[in-house]
């Protein structure tokens, strides 16, 4: 406003008044000061916007990776890997223009427009109607693009879900397509994707060259009623040329706010798409609810019995249970072992033991039941899963995952009760590779220990530790389980190893999802 006035006055100044171009010279330099100034005002609204858009995204990106945590592998089996990494990857980065551009436009707009129409409004209220009964029609083709917009990101945000997880999954099975000689014909199915997706974000485009172009072409022929106005006014003499020029600058910027909120939003609507996903899993998250902090553990609930009564897991695609009416207890201080052929529902007891899964029962520990989901198990247990996952990075902090700090005596004492000979400064690759099927199980299971000895948590969960291990070894592993059971430590453990079994205080056999027997040492 600062600029189309100085600048009307300079042109009236020298036109009408004449004036010459040194006597208007103030007016044209206060005009280039307003320009410097709005430069400097935009410059430094992408900046904080950009900040702004940065924390935000760091901060869902945080939400969602605890969501995850929370809701557990249960719950991420039922879904792609690949399309949870880009939903927290490539996703959420989507959601830049929608923060730092769309939304700051959008307020900007709610206070700068009715500003202009005031101020065209006070000037001459006949151009202010003109402007008043042409505006509504940008927010009415606004809307009708925006909902084929959405529909159009949608389809690209799916076609790209579907990319992405089909080259992992390719990823992942390459050496097995290599030995029975498919791998060939996935380079046609790759091909066929990116095509698909290709295609997908060229329809997005047009939509959005489209949508702009119908946005200003609507701009600009309400501006230009507005100029037919002025114009015939001004030869007619109804109007001052102070007043109509002034009026003619400001036309356009009570405009334009509306029209950046048209083009940002088609900027940002693959990160609203993507953000339907990230809230889809917060809002799961949410429902089964945060864990506790495994610092309570140690206080409340050491040395302290896990009794299991009348537990049920039931899955949606399964015609019968996959577990029903298990009880049993794993007293503070001994080893419980849980055996049973292949897909007799030990591991799901395990599941259900640490949360990923709903199930029916009542699982104490010490004084503490819940029924349900019990993600807060996970804060007063330590656990170690069928496969290492080893991460790359030294030995030491792979046992240390989780922790800010490492303590080198736990380290030492965890390595030595998992009968693990590793330097703690050793280098892993990722996955674990160059470490033998054993050497990679004694880390993970170190990793286990030290997180129990670390935070002095009661319960150590263990599934099929010793599967990939000698007898001399697991002998070792055995004598470890005995020493922190020793110390009044729970010990779980899943296992149909015959030597394992002769160490344990209890077996509890699972068979066909139900408890077929239970043997004391």
């Amino acid at each position: 406003m600062a600029f189309s006035w100085f600048v009307t006055r300079g042109i009236v100044g020298v036109f009408l008044g004449g004036q010459t171009v040194a006597e208007v010279a103030p007016f044209l330099a206060a005009a280039a000061i307003s320009v410097l100034v709005r430069a400097a005002a935009v410059w430094a609204s992408d900046v904080f916007a950009s900040i702004a858009a940065t924390r935000t995204k760091s901060q869902l990106r945080a939400k969602v990776t605890d969501a995850v945590a929370t809701l557990g592998p249960g719950w991420v089996e039922r879904r792609s890997s690949a399309s949870l990494a880009t939903t927290a990857t490539h996703g959420l980065d989507a959601l830049d223009s929608y923060f730092s551009a769309y939304l700051p436009q959008l307020v900007l707009t709610a206070i700068a427009t009715p500003v202009f129409v005031i101020i065209i409004l006070v000037q001459d209220w006949v151009s202010a109607l003109a402007v008043i009964i042409t505006m509504p029609v940008i927010p009415f083709f606004m809307v009708l693009i925006g909902f084929f917009t959405q529909d159009v990101q949608k389809r690209q945000w799916s076609a790209l879900t579907v990319l992405s997880g089909h080259f992992l999954d390719v990823i992942q099975g390459l050496s097995t397509l290599k030995i029975f000689g498919r791998e060939k014909r996935q380079i046609t199915v790759i091909r066929d994707v990116t095509t698909e997706y290709r295609t997908r974000t060229m329809k997005v485009l047009r939509v959005s060259f489209m949508s702009g172009f119908v946005l200003e072409l609507g701009a600009t022929l309400a501006v230009a009623i507005v100029a037919v106005l002025i114009g015939t006014r001004l030869i007619a003499g109804e109007l001052d040329l102070t007043t109509g020029l002034f009026v003619l600058l400001i036309t356009p910027e009570a405009f334009l706010p509306l029209r950046q909120v048209g083009a940002n939003y088609h900027a940002a609507a693959e990160g609203v798409v993507a953000a339907n996903d990230v809230f889809e899993i917060l809002d799961a998250a949410a429902a089964q609810g945060a864990p506790a902090r495994a610092a309570n553990a140690s206080t409340t609930l050491s040395h302290a019995d896990l009794r299991v009564a009348g537990l049920g897991v039931s899955y949606p695609e399964a015609d019968r249970p996959a577990v029903a009416g298990v009880t049993f207890v794993a007293k503070a201080g001994t080893i419980t072992v849980i055996a049973g052929p292949s897909g007799a529902g030990k591991s799901t007891i395990f599941s259900a033991l640490l949360g990923f899964v709903d199930y029916d029962g009542q699982i104490t520990l010490g004084t503490s039941t819940r029924e349900g989901a019990l993600p807060w198990s996970r804060s007063f247990s330590s656990w170690a899963g069928q496969r290492p996952s080893l991460r790359d990075g030294t030995v030491a902090e792979n046992l240390h995952l989780g922790d800010d700090h490492e303590d080198p005596e736990i380290t030492s004492a965890a390595l030595r009760l998992a009968a693990s000979d590793q330097d703690p400064s050793t280098l892993l690759e990722p996955g674990g590779e160059g470490l033998s099927g054993g050497q990679a199980q004694r880390v993970a299971l170190a990793r286990a220990y030290y997180r129990l000895l670390a935070h002095d948590l009661p319960v150590l969960l263990l599934d099929e530790p010793s599967s990939a291990l000698d007898s001399v070894s697991e002998e070792s592993v055995v004598r470890g389980w005995r020493e922190l059971a020793d110390a009044g430590k729970t010990v779980v453990v899943i296992s149909h190893r015959d030597r394992v079994m002769s160490a344990a205080d209890q077996v509890v056999r699972i068979e066909n999802g139900v408890e077929a027997g239970r043997a004391d040492a």
